[in-house]
C-alpha cells in the first residue's frame, strides 16, 4: 500500500496556482483527459482510471473529512485496451463516472492535480506520496499544509469528499 496525505480544494484560479508550481521547478508530467469509473465495492473506493497519461486500477481508503486526510492506496497498471472494465462491470456494477481534464506536475514527492472536472468545476489536489516508507505521515502532513498556504487556500475551498461522491450528490 501507498501513503497519502492529500488535500483536495475548489479552485477558482490555476492560472495562479500553476505560476507558483513553476516557479517552484514543479515538473509537468502532461495534461491528461481522464475518465475514472467507480464500481460498487464493498469496503473503500475501487476505480479504473482510463487517460491519455495514467491507466490504473485504484483501491483506496481515505476519510471523508476537509483538510489534509491520509490515504491508503494499492495501484494496478492497466491496459486501456484490455477486457478489465467489463469484467469489473459485470462483477461489481458501476457505481458512478466522473470525467475530468487534469494537468499534473510534481515537485520531488508531492503530486498537484489542476483538474477540471465535467459538471463540477475546477479543483487543486494536493498528494504528498510515499511509496516506500521513508516519509513519516508528520512529513507528509507538513508537505501538504506547505502548500496549503503558499496556494493561498482558504478553510471553506476544502473539499471533504471525493468528485464521485459530488456527482451522485449532484444526481440524487
Amino acid at each position: 500500500m501507498i501513503n497519502i496525505i492529500e488535500i483536495k480544494a475548489k479552485s477558482n484560479d490555476h492560472a495562479k496556482i500553476r505560476a507558483i508550481l513553476l516557479s517552484n521547478d514543479a515538473h509537468l508530467k502532461g495534461k491528461d483527459h481522464q475518465v475514472d469509473i467507480y464500481f460498487n465495492a464493498p469496503n473503500g473506493r475501487l476505480k479504473l482510471r482510463k487517460g491519455d497519461i495514467e491507466n490504473n486500477l485504484i483501491y483506496y481508503e481515505r476519510a471523508n473529512n476537509s483538510g489534509p486526510k491520509h490515504s491508503k492506496v494499492s495501484l494496478y497498471k492497466s491496459d486501456p485496451s484490455s477486457t478489465l472494465k467489463t469484467v469489473l462491470e459485470n462483477a461489481m456494477g458501476t457505481k458512478v463516472v466522473v470525467d475530468k481534464q487534469r494537468e499534473i506536475y510534481f515537485i520531488d514527492n508531492v503530486k498537484f492535480h489542476l483538474d477540471e472536472v465535467k459538471d463540477l468545476g475546477t479543483f487543486v489536489e494536493i498528494e504528498a506520496i510515499d511509496e516506500n516508507g521513508q516519509k513519516s505521515t508528520q512529513e507528509l502532513l507538513a508537505q501538504c499544509q506547505n502548500y496549503l498556504k503558499l496556494f493561498e487556500i482558504e478553510d471553506d475551498d476544502l473539499i471533504a469528499v471525493s468528485y464521485s461522491d459530488l456527482i451522485l450528490d449532484l444526481q440524487s
